[in-house]
């Protein structure tokens, strides 16, 4: 049988959704996404600017499935990033009033929302987002939404200086999406959670007690599935980009396989792990980064299939997906479209 495949989460936005986020967001120290600035993108768009985010939806979803991707997402084109998009629906947090913060073990700093009271839902969101996305093709299309650890690390906390009890309380307020999304009929639900791989030893402290809080209750027709990247580049082609420590999956493993995920999310063609590590993984599906998400060379599909092929001398095909390492928003739609293509091509014919 050949290889399934899935994308992680952001795609291209195309030049008509004119909105600021992770990736064409100047440099500098208010390099998060000031109130301002959105409200101002927003108003640009003008009356239309729903339809014109739906209608950049729709070319994302087309142009996954066109590729050959069996589950695609909504590629996250309504979001200025992934996390602070999910941060304005929830009650807790100021996006007037911002904070310098270092990020990322100092990689960058940038002005970010300050939590000055209890975290909380303030507006359920994200079964209606699925939903008009899911709208666009008859493949199940994965909602993703950002972890408890990673929320907690992107904004700042001038209220709970308890990062256990924030993260269970931002757990708690994901849940509800999570509930909603299930009843909507959404069975795929992805929660992103990059800083496990950064702080593997806060992760085993406290971060998979979070997210299994953020899933709780989660129906079992639902794929409960964890991305776990090593750290999004500020640009494309920039090899030196610091990124996790190359044993970090190795040191939380273990605990995937204990966890209530289904499905995990690892990064291996910015830099080949050491197969081996996939044998910890006996029940837990694996969805594989095949394809560099910073680099602009596109790999091959013979270039593809033969990591792929590697990687089942360690886990069973029913329990390996091809996928992206991570988003691809700095990719462009050529480069992203040219990238999928080769990996379903090298996935289906593994």
């Amino acid at each position: 049988m050949p290889l399934i495949t899935t994308c992680i989460g952001a795609w291209p936005k195309p030049d008509y959704v004119r909105l600021p986020d992770w990736f064409n967001i100047p440099a500098g120290p208010d390099t998060a996404e000031p109130t301002g600035r959105w409200r101002q993108a927003m108003a640009e768009l003008g009356p239309d600017a729903e339809k014109i985010i739906e209608r950049g939806i729709e070319e994302a979803v087309a142009d996954q499935v066109a590729a050959g991707i069996d589950i695609p997402t909504d590629g996250e084109i309504p979001r200025e990033n992934y996390i602070h998009y999910h941060c304005r629906h929830l009650a807790g947090f100021d996006f007037d009033h911002l904070t310098n913060k270092e990020l990322r073990g100092g990689t960058y700093a940038a002005d970010l929302p300050t939590i000055t009271g209890p975290v909380s839902v303030r507006e359920l969101f994200a079964a209606k987002d699925w939903r008009r996305a899911q709208a666009f093709t008859d493949r199940p299309l994965k909602f993703t939404i950002p972890g408890p650890m990673t929320v907690s690390d992107s904004n700042c906390d001038a209220w709970y200086n308890d990062p256990k009890k924030l993260g269970a309380d931002i757990a708690d307020a994901l849940n509800r999406e999570v509930l909603s999304l299930a009843e909507a009929g959404c069975s795929h639900i992805q929660i992103d959670e990059p800083l496990f791989a950064r702080k593997p030893a806060e992760a085993l402290d406290y971060g998979f007690e979070n997210l299994d809080r953020a899933f709780h209750g989660c129906p079992d027709h639902v794929v409960r599935t964890v991305h776990m990247c090593c750290g999004y580049p500020d640009r494309l082609d920039h090899p030196d980009y610091p990124k996790a420590d190359p044993d970090a999956y190795r040191q939380i493993a273990d605990a995937i396989e204990r966890s209530s995920i289904d499905a995990i999310s690892l990064e291996d063609a910015h830099r080949h792990n050491d197969l081996s590590l996939l044998e910890h993984f006996r029940d837990t599906t694996v969805i594989f980064g095949a394809v560099a998400i910073a680099r602009s060379r596109v790999e091959s599909v013979e270039e593809i299939r033969e990591r792929l092929a590697a990687a089942l001398e360690h886990i069973d095909a029913s329990r390996l997906v091809a996928a992206p390492d991570c988003g691809l928003g700095l990719l462009g739609r050529d480069l992203a479209i040219a990238k999928l293509t080769n990996l379903c091509a090298a996935a289906k014919s593994v």
